[in-house]
């Protein structure tokens, strides 16, 4: 195997009688570089983006949710065993139900969230208000914070004074035709403040209100709610604690991640991630049918030298290996000269920010994250296109008749 490796890499390196067959193996692995340079980024960028909206939705959504399997409401007392559970920072109730919000002539339906008084702690809600102050209840009367799209078409802003009017419909009762206003639950809430998660489906439809006015306008009882939420402690696994959580709740009840939580959204990222890197891959596959070229213009330069090895009783595997090497070394030249690349670009565009995307986004520059996985599938997908490539060459090579 050494010996095979050394012939091919010699007549790699070595001067041809015909200077275009260096030119065209140049081309083929600078070919198989740049799509690999492209792979490389691309990707980065796709799962830099992938970090960014999930650093969004991690200042709303929380480290694990229970819900129930069937059914919306959920009894505290029946799942008491996890609040002694040391892994677990915060526990708070929480509701969430479809409602009509009111605000001077205009009305819109609403996703109505109560949150516990600890709401606060329990999310980094905080950092992403984008007006105002997050409070439920000031003492005396009872606060609202809407999303931003739900206050801009609302017409609201947490310095108005009038109240916002929330309906609900009355929990098992059915409507009055006669009088449908009796058949619904009231509350008046004033605006202390608009938040921004910078995805439309919490701030077009999102409006956080107290726990307590959740379960009076939805008819919960006080140990009722239609979710618990749950924020671990810094040393804690979520993938330990969501496993601990599940065997104590039972089947009844199902534990959500962060990823579970947006399943929709990140199966759409990640299939959007795999398209890509198939439509990369197959630009990578046009690259590397130069390599093709290559090894067939020195295999008629190298028939001579064939001859030679078959005399000296190479046999026709020796001879298909040597150029199955051949063939795989330019590839591989490519693949890491690519990939050094790629990873300086990304190192680049994530400390100095190179690539800007204008203004009017949440952030200046495209974000880039590289992981080792996609490096080792792009190496891997490389290099198997590159001995898919040179097989058929090589395999004629061995097929050379010897010399009479």
């Amino acid at each position: 195997m050494k010996t095979q490796f050394r012939i091919a890499w010699r007549y790699l390196f070595s001067k041809k009688s015909h200077n275009a067959i260096n030119i065209v193996a140049g081309i083929s692995a600078a070919g198989v570089g740049v799509a690999t340079m492209a792979l490389v980024c691309v990707l980065s960028v796709l799962n830099g983006f992938n970090r960014l909206i999930e650093d969004m939705f991690s200042a709303f959504d929380p480290d694990l949710r229970i819900e129930s399997v069937e059914g919306k409401t959920i009894q505290l007392d029946s799942i008491d065993d996890i609040t002694h559970l040391a892994c677990i920072d915060v526990l708070a109730l929480t509701i969430e139900e479809n409602a009509l919000v009111r605000f001077s002539n205009k009305q819109l339906p609403a996703t109505i969230k109560g949150v516990d008084t600890c709401f606060s702690s329990l999310t980094n809600i905080d950092s992403i208000m984008f007006d105002g102050t997050f409070q439920t209840f000031d003492g005396a009367f009872e606060r609202c914070v809407p999303g931003v799209g739900l206050a801009a078409k609302m017409g609201i802003t947490p310095y108005f004074i009038d109240p916002v009017r929330i309906y609900a419909p009355q929990k098992g009762k059915q409507i009055n035709l006669v009088r449908p206003d009796r058949s619904f639950n009231e509350a008046s809430t004033f605006i202390s403040g608009v938040f921004a998660v910078q995805q439309a489906k919490y701030d077009d439809s999102y409006m956080m209100v107290s726990l307590q006015l959740a379960q009076e306008l939805f008819g919960y009882g006080p140990q009722e709610a239609s979710a618990i939420e749950i924020k671990l402690t810094q040393d804690a696994s979520a993938k330990e604690a969501k496993k601990q959580i599940t065997e104590l709740v039972g089947k009844d009840y199902k534990v959500l991640d962060r990823y579970e939580q947006q399943a929709d959204f990140f199966r759409i990222v990640k299939i959007e991630k795999w398209i890509t890197f198939f439509l990369l891959s197959f630009i990578l596959l046009i690259a590397t049918f130069n390599i093709i070229g290559s090894l067939s213009m020195l295999i008629i330069e190298k028939k001579e030298d064939i001859r030679i090895l078959q005399s000296l009783g190479a046999t026709p595997s020796f001879i298909h290996r040597v150029f199955l090497f051949e063939g795989w070394m330019i590839s591989a030249i490519g693949a890491l000269c690519g990939l050094m690349l790629g990873i300086l670009i990304c190192w680049g565009q994530q400390e100095y920010g190179w690539l800007r995307m204008g203004a009017g986004y949440i952030i200046d520059a495209y974000p880039v994250h590289l992981q080792l996985t996609d490096v080792l599938l792009i190496l891997l997908t490389v290099w198997t296109l590159g001995f898919i490539a040179a097989f058929f060459p090589a395999r004629k090579a061995k097929q050379q008749p010897k010399k009479p």
